[in-house]
């Protein structure tokens, strides 16, 4: 497969909730890719990643319908030799929902992608399938620190992955 032979350096978000800084920024010109597992958040967002580097992302919940129109729910995708599954809602090791269970056995998937708990979790929900979320990118939610991943894709493997933890997370704007 001549797909799996350089690496590709991949940056991994979600959560953003609107937000975008000169921080994530840095982070996203440092790689060749930016994945974004939903709740971007407004337009804005989307148009700032894509600026920088090719970007693959999934809408969430919160996402409005001029996002949905955009950016697809769910994404099945290969790179460099591994199938990925990115979806907003999914879960995460040991804990899969029926329906994303379901999803995963009709098809090839070596990692799964999700977002939405704001909790940043890497691990394997069986010897096969890798689940990762990077955590929220964005200041809205209960998490303490904003977070996301870096890794590279080589030979068909996952390496050299990283927490990229951007500091803490922004006290709400009430009106």
């Amino acid at each position: 497969m001549k797909d799996k032979g350089t690496s590709i350096n991949i940056l991994l978000l979600s959560d953003t909730h609107g937000h975008i800084d000169k921080n994530i920024l840095d982070h996203a010109l440092e790689v060749d890719e930016i994945w974004h597992a939903g709740d971007i958040g407004n337009v804005e967002v989307i148009d700032s990643l894509k600026k920088i580097k090719p970007v693959r992302m999934v809408s969430g919940n919160i996402d409005d319908d001029k996002i949905k129109r955009e950016v697809p729910k769910e994404q099945y995708f290969k790179k460099k030799g591994i199938h990925f599954f990115m979806i907003h809602i999914g879960g995460y090791a040991g804990h899969l929902p029926k329906k994303i269970r379901e999803k995963i056995d009709s098809r090839p998937t070596d990692v799964l992608i999700c977002g939405h708990s704001h909790l940043l979790r890497v691990g394997y929900d069986s010897e096969k399938l890798l689940c990762m979320n990077p955590g929220a990118a964005g200041n809205h939610g209960f998490h303490k620190i904003r977070t996301m991943l870096n890794f590279k894709i080589q030979n068909g493997k996952i390496k050299d992955l990283r927490v990229i933890e951007l500091g803490k997370r922004g006290k709400l704007q009430t009106t």
